[in-house]
């Protein structure tokens, strides 16, 4: 049963979330995450990336760039910018997306849970993409980025949540992209105590997104355990900061590929190759180009956008990894016929998040790759089979929107 605990927050003062609430660090490169800075000097990317603080000569990775971080942070505890929570709390984070609302509980979750699998996963993680997050927060001594979970929607939880909602916001902004966040405080004991107990009786907690900022947080609360020996769970590097949202009012969008050439097929060779595999048809006029249903995904090369649908005696149904839209396409196309072995090593491939439309498909086919493939998003329900299974997605098969600000709740692990 999972473990899910109100924590003492460090959180924005009245008037300021707006200004400090971010992207998540790793949506930028470097040149991105300094010009954004430059134009927010509050935003809590200072501190995510806090080469942005120091010339470009300087190594992203460089001791001094963590103890920036450390530095801005703790300064703007000391400032007043962020405030400390003094009862442990729960809260209700809303976003609102092109009309469509999702609403998650921040709180902390349990790194046992993590490793005892009450918390799964879906997608491997990288030794050299954790270490930059592991001396982060570590060196803050506090986790910075909420980890997107999800669970299979609560009654009880959701009446609490709605209840609540229909009071004051503490914080109500719209960010620049137009996604609108609330953020309302839960510091009733009776509905603290009756969410802890709600989520002690759910089984299974999923990674929907932020596997790598969570098996970081993970191993820093384990090297914090190693430091002391005599620890009794309850101390605060036993948890790590997340936001958990109801399976039923998730999105996930299509995650596309775009591959730099066609191995040596002319277009029409490459066609054919296509239609022994699918059923293809060409999309023309004015119709969606995108694919509407599972099964099936669309294809844009030489101009031309083709439907390609999956046969029935091709999928697999016994299989949740191999039966994913990503997975027959994979197998069925990119390996044999376009010589894609490892998606995850072969830099002919590439992703773009269906955040970007089918228009960013056409613009890369018309600039640095031969042909793209628009996928039909995965389902929540296919993402919770295969960790279920114990079994690991493709890479870059869930895009998830819209995505949670940084900067808005901050956990510290040790004082």
């Amino acid at each position: 049963m999972a473990t899910v605990k109100p924590f003492l927050a460090i959180r924005p003062c009245q008037g300021k979330a707006a200004e400090i609430a971010a992207l998540p660090y790793d949506v930028y490169n470097r040149e991105e995450a300094t010009r954004a800075v430059e134009h927010a000097p509050l935003s809590f990317l200072r501190i995510d990336r806090a080469e942005t603080q120091f010339a470009s000569s300087v190594d992203t990775y460089a001791d001094k760039v963590y103890q920036k971080a450390h530095d801005l942070l703790w300064g703007m505890v000391e400032d007043g910018s962020f405030i400390r929570e003094e009862k442990r709390c729960y809260y209700v984070y809303e976003l609102t997306m092109d009309g469509r609302t999702q609403t998650g509980i921040a709180a902390c979750a349990a790194i046992d849970d993590y490793q005892n699998n009450v918390i799964k996963k879906h997608e491997n993680t990288r030794a050299e993409k954790e270490k930059d997050r592991i001396r982060h927060v570590d060196v803050c001594s506090a986790q910075t980025g909420p980890i997107f979970l999800a669970y299979r929607s609560n009654a009880a939880i959701n009446q609490i949540v709605e209840r609540v909602k229909s009071g004051e916001a503490e914080y109500d902004f719209t960010a620049e992209d137009g996604i609108r966040h609330r953020v309302f405080v839960i510091s009733e004991d009776a509905d603290i105590a009756a969410i802890e107990q709600a989520f002690a009786g759910i089984g299974e907690i999923y990674i929907a997104d932020g596997h790598h900022r969570a098996a970081s947080a993970v191993k820093v609360g384990l090297g914090r355990r190693a430091a002391h020996p005599d620890f009794d769970g309850t101390e605060e590097f036993n948890y790590f900061l997340s936001v958990l949202f109801p399976d039923d009012q998730l999105m996930i969008m299509d995650y596309n590929r775009v591959v730099k050439d066609l191995n040596g097929y002319s277009f029409h060779d490459f066609v054919k190759e296509v239609q022994k595999r699918f059923e293809v048809t060409e999309i023309t006029g004015q119709d969606d180009v995108r694919p509407r249903a599972r099964g099936s995904f669309t294809m844009y090369v030489e101009g031309h956008w083709l439907l390609c649908e999956i046969r029935e005696q091709d999928r697999k149904p016994q299989d949740p990894v191999a039966d994913l839209d990503v997975s027959l396409l994979q197998n069925m196309l990119l390996e044999p016929v376009l010589g894609i072995k490892d998606p995850k090593t072969d830099d002919r491939i590439d992703f773009v998040g269906g955040i970007r439309g089918t228009e960013e498909l056409v613009r890369r086919c018309q600039s640095d790759c031969a042909v793209a493939f628009a996928m039909y998003p995965t389902s929540i329900a296919e993402l919770f089979a295969v960790a279920d299974a114990g079994r690991l997605m493709p890479p870059k098969s869930t895009w998830f929107e819209p995505k949670l600000r940084s900067g808005l709740f901050i956990h510290e692990i040790e004082r």
